[in-house]
């Protein structure tokens, strides 16, 4: 009977480290908004990892969640456009990250504005909405803290339509080609 019960403690001790470690990597995020669309709709259900920028840094490219600054808001998802240090620019509908454009086949319409070159802050990232002319992001004058950022988004997992990795772009594949 002991081993019994022995059996049990440690099935419960295990089940509760495996929890425990799963809300420590893993966050479930809901696309609230048309910000995002093309890649993420409205109720779309996405699997967010926490633990990826313990490794590395945010990079360009990268679609993440995040608290945004002063505000009680839902988290936000954004993609990360530039990093502490680099310039961005928005002008006749091309963004330029140092001075390069980007070619950015994942957004939904170029930008209708004009951001005026800029260089962001150490510690913070420059995110914009892929659906660029309805989304409330860096354009307007924001950046995003590093310490408020939750995680990057790993997998959408619902609705099963859906089902797929994260529409992440590293810079290599923005990067306009000189030969263009």
């Amino acid at each position: 009977m002991r081993t019994f019960f022995r059996e049990i403690l440690g099935t419960i001790a295990l089940t509760i480290v495996i929890f425990i470690l799963l809300q420590i990597t893993f966050q479930t995020f809901i696309v609230v908004g048309s910000s995002m669309e093309p890649n993420f709709e409205e109720e779309q259900r996405l699997l967010i990892i926490k633990t990826v920028y313990h490794f590395h840094g945010p990079e360009r490219g990268d679609v993440i969640v995040f608290r945004p600054v002063g505000s009680h808001q839902a988290d936000y998802i954004k993609r990360i456009i530039a990093l502490p240090g680099d310039t961005v620019e928005v002008k006749t509908g091309v963004v330029y990250v140092n001075d390069s454009p980007l070619d950015e086949p994942y957004i939904k319409d170029p930008p209708a504005y004009t951001l005026p070159r800029r260089e962001i802050p150490d510690n913070n990232y420059f995110v914009l909405g892929d659906n660029r002319n309805n989304s409330n992001d860096s354009h307007n004058g924001w950046t995003v803290p590093r310490q408020n950022i939750i995680g990057k988004v790993w997998l959408s997992i619902w609705p099963p339509s859906q089902w797929g990795l994260g529409a992440n772009y590293p810079l290599h594949e923005q990067l306009v080609s000189p030969t263009e």
